[in-house]
């Protein structure tokens, strides 16, 4: 019954009509869209469609976290693969490493001086 179509119904009529909703949901096994402005407001399902719902709920948000646990554990190994192969990962030189590094323009300019 979870592909049904929703019975919608503004919500100053439904504070009118709650028994007979109810009834409809419960008995009927149908869903009632409460709107307002013709916005759905909130929905009306029964007590086993919710639990329903809540279960499939749970068995999605279990799936995503076992996936994004997959990715980072592939992930963070072909990062560090990616990082090397294009030279991005850093490197601690020690004290004085920069001095060697430097580009020729660098060694003219006086201390404070930029470019």
């Amino acid at each position: 019954m979870l592909g049904s179509m929703a019975y919608e119904i503004p919500v100053t009529q439904a504070r009118a009509e709650l028994a007979d909703l109810i009834n409809r949901v419960v008995y009927g096994g149908e869903r009632v869209v409460v709107t307002r402005h013709g916005k759905p407001l909130v929905g009306l399902v029964s007590a086993a469609d919710l639990e329903r719902l809540e279960e499939e709920s749970a068995a999605e948000q279990e799936e995503v976290i076992s996936t994004v646990s997959a990715v980072r554990q592939f992930g963070s190994a072909a990062g560090e693969r990616e990082g090397r192969r294009f030279g991005i990962a850093a490197e601690h030189r020690g004290p004085g490493a920069a001095a060697e590094h430097r580009s020729p323009a660098a060694e003219h300019r006086r201390p404070g001086e930029s470019r």
